[in-house]
């Protein structure tokens, strides 16, 4: 498997801690079948000033550290980075680094204030050539009252990327209703840990493919954590990537219903 987003990079972000605790970390996932892991830490400016040349020189040394202690995890840069108005220049410039160097990019959207212009931006970005990758939109606040901005950029040609732990209930039943929603409707195109800690937010991702296999299939799982992934490392075209599944059964479309609790 191919995990496109991980916060392991030790001291930069709320993720890994330290060395110590980012090499516990990569054996969690090597141990889970992840063979190749996207370091991603946050870009958010003001809180963590993160830039390429910080990532890349740290996914450097980290995979330098992997070969020591005998893990044999290949590493490549990316980063979770927080959605601003200047985020086209930020990545035509390289501040904000794509996935591997790629067409692909981890676009976080605020957890819980829904952006008035985030769909004009995604529609900038998509124009350029960049195909942003939507983080976890089943954990935002906001998704009841603007679940249709979801699906406006998604029919655009940016991509959803759903996190393990809310497939498997993890963060409780609000976030895996919308990502079993999103996943019946064949909305999603990657399964990621977002992986930040050895507690509740560990980088594992098999125990979320059995759970997509149950709904849409075997292939359907397989091409959400490893084939899609795949193809982004490797700059694949979005048309030359496996198609979208949809469930068989009739999504269920209860009444509507106020959620209570925290993003995370």
């Amino acid at each position: 498997m191919i995990d496109l987003h991980c916060h392991l990079l030790p001291g930069i972000d709320d993720g890994a801690t330290d060395l110590e605790n980012a090499l516990a970390l990569a054996r969690v996932a090597w141990d889970d079948g992840i063979t190749t892991l996207a370091c991603t830490p946050h870009i958010y400016p003001g809180l963590y000033d993160n830039t390429a040349e910080i990532i890349h020189d740290g996914v450097a040394r980290l995979q330098d550290e992997l070969a020591k202690a005998d893990i044999s995890l290949t590493l490549v840069a990316g980063a979770d980075a927080q959605l601003t108005p200047n985020m086209l220049e930020q990545l035509k410039t390289g501040r904000i680094p794509t996935l591997a160097g790629s067409r692909y990019f981890l676009f976080e959207p605020p957890h819980h204030v829904a952006p008035p212009r985030m769909a004009d931006v995604i529609f900038e970005l998509l124009a350029a050539g960049y195909v942003p990758i939507i983080t976890h939109p089943e954990r935002l606040t906001w998704i009841e009252d603007r679940y249709a901005t979801i699906c406006e950029v998604f029919e655009a040609g940016a991509w959803i990327q759903l996190t393990g732990g809310s497939v498997t209930g993890l963060f409780g039943k609000r976030a895996q209703y919308w990502s079993e929603r999103m996943l019946d409707e064949g909305r999603v195109h990657i399964v990621a840990s977002d992986g930040h800690n050895l507690r509740r937010r560990r980088p594992v991702l098999s125990e979320a493919r059995e759970r997509v296999a149950d709904r849409l299939g075997q292939q359907a799982a397989l091409d959400m954590v490893s084939v899609r992934p795949q193809g982004v490392i490797l700059d694949h075209s979005p048309t030359d990537m496996p198609a979208l599944t949809k469930a068989r059964r009739p999504v269920e479309q209860p009444a509507r219903r106020r959620w209570f609790g925290g993003f995370r």
